[in-house]
């Protein structure tokens, strides 16, 4: 590494604890690190959002783009916040996550159709904004869109699935889908 990547590396290890992940592929460009680190910590660490919801918004996006390195990596986190384990399941299942706290639930609904249909409704939006203001919704989509450059990196360059882990998701191995029952070639 040149001075610059040992700099940028030694201030990602003093504040992660050590330099993994998408960080070791961000470092080939230092400016485009320095960047997505200090998104990346806004995000994960000092936005507006409650501790579980910033844990869910990874999850979401980590599953949106099959990010089994991120997923191993906060699933544990995300559930220790308070996100139950059933919606955790359900997410990796793709299915529709339930909570029992309202709060939760439109927060859930407004992550999923800006990450599944691209928009989100009038009355979803007015439903989260009343309970996060624009301050809370305008951290929910930095979130967001830095989770999914986060997995759009870990799958680009195929960063370590952690083998000592079990794959997260039921529908992806490896580095690629799992093709569906219907999709196998019959025998």
């Amino acid at each position: 590494m040149d001075p610059r990547q040992q700099e940028l590396a030694a201030r990602i290890a003093g504040r992660r604890g050590a330099v993994r992940g998408p960080f070791r592929v961000w470092l080939h460009s230092p400016e485009m690190c320095e960047r997505a680190e200090s998104l990346g910590a806004f995000a994960r660490f000092e936005c507006s959002l409650p501790k579980h919801l910033r844990e869910l918004t990874l999850l979401m996006a980590a599953r949106n783009w099959d990010a089994q390195y991120s997923w191993n990596a906060h699933v544990h986190q995300a559930i220790e916040a308070g996100i139950p384990q059933t919606a955790v399941k359900a997410i990796a299942e793709r299915r529709e996550a339930v909570f029992d706290n309202e709060v939760d639930q439109v927060f859930y609904q407004f992550c999923r159709e800006i990450l599944d249909e691209h928009f989100v409704t009038d009355e979803t939006f007015a439903r989260a904004l009343a309970h996060f203001g624009s301050k809370g919704l305008v951290d929910t989509i930095g979130a967001l869109g830095n989770f999914t450059m986060l997995g759009m990196c870990l799958n680009t360059f195929q960063v370590d699935l952690q083998a000592d882990k079990e794959p997260p998701f039921p529908d992806i191995r490896g580095y690629g889908r799992v093709p569906a029952a219907a999709d196998r070639p019959q025998p």
